[in-house]
């Protein structure tokens, strides 16, 4: 397998653990950096300056954040900027307009990428829908995610799990209206969206078919985009599919 950048994963978590052995599998090298939190007594800069020498210290190239999001997301994109680091970061993205606006000039000036792990936006079928319905303003959107298992990050369904669901809408079909999402955990595993134009769904994905190696999938599209392939997964798409799910939840509250 041909030799790829290194990767450190920083976490300990149930998603840090899953993920990897995945990225190892993939041939690249991958180091762990569990010590993640901002200590009580540590004020920001100390801790950016930290988290900076631990990445430099591991060797990679690459930094995925493997943690919940919160405000310490923000510090840790920073931190692997000065670091010298690309960066993938999870999903949701949090960060106001102004926060994403300074990471992403602070990528752009060190000539590094900020990438979030939307790992659906590579799924072949939607990647179909790009190329023939966007940018889909005569059509409605809808999406279930139905996860069996329970919560594991104390995040609302609608906001850990809709948010897959409007990224699609936001790469795919950017135009199309918001018609139906729900999203639930502990309920039978389904993961379906849909497009209708007048009042008929004209097109389907069920996003269990063909997702087995979305992850693997993600990872090609950063790798190639540090070669200067296109990659428009970054912090200012992330805030749109936030925006969006901001309105939903205004509309529907609770």
């Amino acid at each position: 397998m041909a030799e790829g950048p290194a990767y450190v994963v920083l976490g300990r978590g149930r998603w840090a653990q899953k993920l990897q052995p995945i990225i190892a599998g993939e041939g690249r090298t991958v180091a762990m950096i569990t010590k993640t939190r901002q200590r009580q007594s540590e004020t920001e800069s100390s801790y950016v300056s930290r988290l900076a020498e631990a990445m430099k210290t591991s060797r990679g190239q690459i930094a995925w954040l493997c943690v919940s999001p919160g405000p310490d997301v923000s510090l840790m994109i920073q931190a692997a900027l000065e670091a010298g680091l690309h960066v993938i970061a999870e999903k949701p993205w949090y960060g106001s307009a102004e926060d994403t606006e300074r990471l992403q000039a602070l990528a752009r000036t060190r000539r590094r990428l900020i990438g979030v792990h939307f790992e659906y936006l590579v799924h072949g079928e939607v990647e179909k829908w790009k190329s023939s319905f966007c940018p889909g303003s005569e059509l409605r959107f809808g999406g279930h995610f139905f996860l069996s298992r329970a919560d594991h990050l104390g995040l609302p369904a609608i906001e850990n799990l809709g948010c897959h669901l409007l990224s699609i809408r936001e790469f795919a079909v950017p135009g199309s209206e918001v018609a139906q999402v729900l999203c639930a955990y502990e309920s039978p595993d389904e993961r379906v969206v849909w497009l209708e134009r007048k009042g008929k769904r004209i097109a389907t994905i069920d996003l269990l078919q063909g997702s087995e190696r979305i992850i693997q999938g993600f990872m090609k599209k950063v790798e190639a985009a540090l070669d200067g392939a296109a990659f428009p997964f970054d912090l200012d798409f992330a805030l749109r599919v936030e925006n969006q799910l901001n309105s939903l939840k205004a509309r529907s509250p609770g």
